[in-house]
């Protein structure tokens, strides 16, 4: 059953996938009927690319896309409240969904679990509000290093809502991350610093919020998933915001459009990445991110973080990558062994080592 269930989850985004590439062709293919060409040397270009190669570049562009937003959510910050940002971020969300819900109308929001869809707005709204919090009160690269403790959240909450065991090697990797955080972070109880924790909590909230999409889509459909969070994000950011409104200038309009903008560009290329390569091969350049928002904290903001930051950045990378790079490994045994995984502390024998 559980095979099954499985394999309905990947075949409904494999369709949901493909709906969006289709809909990407077609705006090309206007594109091309305006008399506007891909050169045919970057088209060759390519197409020679392979698979992993086409999809690295495609994390690298959805990493340089979050991290534009993430500036320019630092720079409305500056003018507006952070309800009133976080408002907008998910009212534009929702306006570039509008063609699905015309679509499909209102069974689009068909569900038989509407307490956890509602548990994983409120989860979602809180995430949102406590990274762009972040973000607004601190140097971009320390806010973004720390939020990369995701990972070892999720390990948490797999053992405590999912049930999964967690072997050593993963448990030590995690340890190691958050050991990664405190670096960047360096508490201190003399002067602790809320907007750290508050990024802290951000990678929390949303570890807790993509268990629970994990919990979601064993019977929802991703969309209905997606549409679900808008829609309800939408309604409950709209009464915080009113409470500390105040109308944006000009310029900030243009900002906050380029938001959600920019998000639905860098979600959509995070899913076009994953389409085309192997996840253990595209996402670390997932962490680019780092580097990105170094860069436009520096040449924006002025912001020089310290060695500190690197160091511990590094650390919290090299420990999400080994626990990814253990995922992928344990995902290989199991289809070798018709799912069966192998008892913990048991070694694992790759391909390679079998060969030799």
């Amino acid at each position: 059953m559980r095979s099954a269930s499985l394999s309905g989850r990947a075949e409904e985004g494999t369709r949901y996938s493909n709906r969006l590439h289709t809909n990407v062709r077609r705006i090309r293919c206007a594109f091309l009927a305006k008399g506007q060409p891909v050169p045919p040397a970057v088209a060759s270009w390519w197409r020679a690319l392979s698979g992993n190669a086409r999809g690295s570049l495609f994390m690298l562009l959805s990493a340089f896309c979050f991290s534009v937003m993430n500036g320019m959510i630092k720079m409305a910050g500056m003018e507006l409240h952070t309800f009133q940002i976080v408002f907008f971020r998910c009212l534009f969300g929702l306006m570039a969904l509008l063609p699905f819900i015309r679509r499909e109308g209102l069974a689009i929001y068909c569900t038989r679990r509407p307490g956890l869809h509602a548990l994983r707005v409120a989860i979602g709204i809180l995430a949102m509000f406590c990274l762009f919090q972040a973000i607004t009160h601190m140097d971009l690269a320390t806010a973004v290093s720390i939020t990369y403790a995701r990972p070892m959240f999720m390990i948490l909450l797999a053992i405590l809502i999912l049930g999964e065991v967690v072997r050593w090697r993963r448990g030590l990797a995690t340890a190691v991350g958050f050991a990664g955080v405190l670096i960047v972070m360096r508490p201190d109880t003399a002067a602790l610093d809320l907007n750290a924790l508050t990024a802290l909590a951000s990678a929390a909230l949303v570890a807790t919020a993509m268990t629970l999409v994990k919990l979601l889509s064993r019977t929802e459909r991703p969309l209905t998933i997606l549409m679900w969070f808008v829609t309800g994000a939408v309604v409950i950011t709209l009464g915080p915001a009113l409470w500390v409104w105040q109308w944006p200038e000009p310029l900030t309009w243009v900002v906050l459009v380029a938001i959600g903008g920019t998000a639905s560009l860098g979600q959509f290329l995070a899913v076009s990445a994953y389409r085309e390569g192997e996840a253990t091969l595209v996402t670390p350049f997932d962490y680019s991110q780092i580097v990105w928002a170094t860069l436009i904290g520096i040449l924006a903001f002025g912001e020089l973080p310290d060695v500190w930051t690197f160091v511990g950045a590094g650390i919290i990378i090299v420990s999400a990558l080994y626990i990814l790079y253990r995922e992928a490994q344990l995902g290989r045994v199991a289809a070798q062994n018709d799912g069966a995984l192998p008892a913990p502390g048991t070694h694992v024998v790759s391909d390679p080592e079998r060969r030799r």
